[in-house]
């Protein structure tokens, strides 16, 4: 009989995040490198390349792949014979590593769990507490599966009940493209099918925690009907051309991973969650022996990638930039950001709304300027500040409007795609829209040169920030004619695949 120590198991929790937070898997990394070298489109390839830059950065540093370090979900199998020498609950322990992941003053992750969500959302500070999923099975071990999911994918999460007669895949088909870019692809998806509504969401959450295997599954050939809907998803779903953060290619995801369960003949349940590019899990075994053991990967493991010096970008001086300048910059084009911008996401997007519409004086000047969407994590050591990736623009599209009516901004500075109303007001104002590079947070930190809060310091991460930047790369996204390339790009590329048909509107 395995005898379980607290201390054990806490330790092993708050190891396996601060592991994850920094390790990418490296069967994501190899898959990933895979589609690099396949790709065509050169704004996707450029996209990977970031990413790739990025993880070996963060192996190499330690410090997170992403600036969104997560909700912390854990899947526990239990073994019937095993015996806790613990006084608290296993709940209780699980967020004790929790929270001394997430505070550890070496590597700080950034808090973004808050309580009270449909009222105050005040943030719990230390990320606690973890959705946590129990299983009591056969043996003498503990066995825990840990991940940490960002909200941006996250929020892309689908579920429907179907007529057990309905196609599967036309649903998957269908819902791909309405999830946009904000789950930053490429990734997986975790798909599962049966049980009921709460059991196939759990089951594809679950499910993405199996490792990338989708090569090897072609080369031998499916040997039943998830292993031949995972093969004809993956061609298809690519086939969408939606490709590396939304810019059009070839590669959308780098693997489909599905799980199934019996279910009631009246019903088919579909869940579907997709993984980003900072696809971030772990899986140990504790057998009574001590803290489990997690053996940091090679930096072999990584490829060689450097990012092309510039060649085709214009780089621009944010403390020059006038709009007629901003008026020639066109759907697809390379940026270097130099100078100064502010930040700012949803808490200070909504406090500054509130304050326009009650007549009340920004504390901040955001005339001619540009402002990024973004919650960076705190600095440690000689850092400026932490990864500071973009955070998902669509949250901002209903403040859009006031913002570039009342505050005489320039653009906005975020990740993936913004929907209608935002595109017809910055058409309708001359703005523009720069899309970063999601899952490139350490890389993107390393072009902020000075870093201080400017205002609304009690929102934490959310405050709005003064940088100083120098040659941070971004891709226009939206021009002020309104043109998108998250739009136009994807149907391009799903044309030249030619496996799908486009639809004309």
């Amino acid at each position: 009989m395995a005898v379980i120590r607290e201390d054990d198991f806490i330790q092993s929790i708050a190891d396996s995040l601060q592991y994850i937070s920094y390790y990418h898997p490296t069967d994501f990394v190899k898959a990933v490198n895979e589609a690099y070298e396949k790709e065509e489109s050169q704004a996707a390839k450029d996209a990977m390349a970031q990413i790739l830059i990025n993880s070996r950065m963060c192996a190499e540093g330690k410090r997170p792949i992403c600036q969104d370090t997560g909700i912390v979900t854990v899947f526990l199998k239990i073994g019937m014979n095993v015996q806790w020498d613990a006084q608290r609950s296993i709940e209780d322990m699980v967020n004790e590593g929790v929270r001394q992941a997430y505070l550890n003053p070496d590597n700080v992750l950034r808090a973004s769990i808050l309580a009270d969500p449909a009222g105050g959302r005040k943030n719990t500070k230390d990320n606690t507490p973890a959705v946590i999923h129990y299983e009591v099975v056969p043996g003498d071990q503990v066995e825990v599966h840990v991940a940490a999911k960002g909200g941006g994918s996250e929020n892309k999460s689908k579920m429907v009940m179907l007529n057990p007669s309905d196609s599967i895949v036309d649903w998957v088909l269908k819902t791909v493209p309405t999830m946009g870019a904000g789950w930053c692809p490429p990734g997986m998806l975790g798909i599962g099918i049966g049980g009921t509504a709460e059991k196939a969401m759990v089951m594809a959450k679950e499910v993405l925690m199996d490792p990338v295997d989708i090569h090897e599954l072609i080369e031998r050939g499916p040997q039943n009907r998830v292993e031949e809907l995972r093969l004809e998803l993956f061609e298809k779903v690519n086939a969408l051309g939606i490709g590396a953060q939304g810019l059009g290619g070839l590669t959308t995801v780098v693997d489909v991973k599905i799980k199934d369960y019996p279910t009631h003949a009246a019903s088919l349940p579909i869940a579907m969650i997709p993984n980003c590019a900072a696809t971030r899990h772990a899986h140990f075994t504790l057998d009574g022996s001590g803290v489990a053991e997690l053996n940091p990967p090679k930096l072999e493991d990584w490829p060689e990638i450097s990012l092309a010096g510039g060649e085709g970008s214009k780089r621009v001086n944010l403390n020059e930039v006038t709009r007629e300048e901003v008026m020639s910059w066109k759907p697809g084009d390379t940026i270097l950001l130099s100078g100064t911008m502010l930040t700012g996401r949803d808490a200070a997007h909504k406090r500054m709304v509130e304050m326009i519409s009650n007549g009340e004086e920004l504390p901040v000047d955001f005339t001619n300027k540009f402002i990024y969407y973004v919650g960076p994590v705190d600095p440690v050591r000689d850092e400026v500040v932490g990864p500071a990736g973009p955070t998902t623009s669509t949250r901002m599209d209903k403040f859009t409007d006031t913002m570039l009516a009342s505050t005489g901004l320039l653009g906005m500075i975020g990740k993936a795609e913004r929907g209608p109303i935002a595109i017809q007001s910055i058409k309708d104002h001359k703005a523009v829209y720069l899309m970063a590079v999601g899952g490139a947070a350490y890389l993107v930190s390393k072009a902020i040169r000075k870093s201080k809060i400017v205002a609304f310091e009690d929102l934490g991460m959310e405050a709005i920030h003064e940088f100083e930047v120098e040659d941070m790369p971004v891709t226009v996204a939206v021009d002020v004619n309104g043109e998108s390339v998250h739009n136009t790009a994807p149907k391009i590329w799903q044309a030249k695949i030619g496996k799908i048909p486009v639809e004309t509107e």
